[in-house]
């Protein structure tokens, strides 16, 4: 009987313990992206789910987009994201697998995910906050480096920092 109890008990604790996401593999960089009115944040942010933009300041990604003199985008630029009930998740775009600003994640608008054009792994940006589904993102348990998306402070509408 009591080979059988522990056999249970260990068998219950595996099924049930967590797989951990490291997602803090990103270097750490500077984050501050400010939308000003909601007129700005309905055009560039993420007024409903499944919208997403890209944010890359010193390549001026998007090319209209009003920089500010303090405006940061972190390491690989900002992906912002309306997760599936609309509300605003942020990213850092670089792949935490290959770890380069230069290499970015694009998101697939009609798989719903975010995937690294050079390792492959995808991301699920929409509903998960940016946890690994596949490629070596998720046998090594790689997740996106998130960042806060909240109410502006100085009279901003929105804004994008890091926590």
């Amino acid at each position: 009987m009591k080979k059988i109890l522990t056999a249970v008990i260990t068998l219950v604790m595996a099924v049930t313990s967590c797989h951990t996401v490291d997602n803090d593999r990103i270097p750490p960089a500077p984050v501050y992206l400010t939308f000003q009115s909601v007129a700005e944040w309905n055009l560039y942010g993420t007024p409903s789910a499944t919208s997403w933009c890209l944010f890359v300041k010193n390549e001026h990604i998007p090319s209209d987009f009003s920089y500010t003199a303090v405006s940061q985008t972190g390491y690989g630029g900002v992906l912002l994201c309306g997760d599936i009930f609309g509300a605003p998740v942020a990213y850092d775009a670089a792949c935490p697998v290959e770890a380069r600003a230069d290499v970015r994640v694009t998101v697939d608008s009609e798989a719903l995910v975010a995937k690294c054009p050079v390792c492959g792994s995808t991301y699920d940006v929409f509903s998960n906050y940016g946890s690994p589904l596949s490629g070596r993102a998720a046998s090594l348990g790689y997740g996106l480096q998130r960042y806060y998306v909240g109410a502006g402070a100085a009279g901003e509408y929105m804004m994008v920092t890091r926590r």
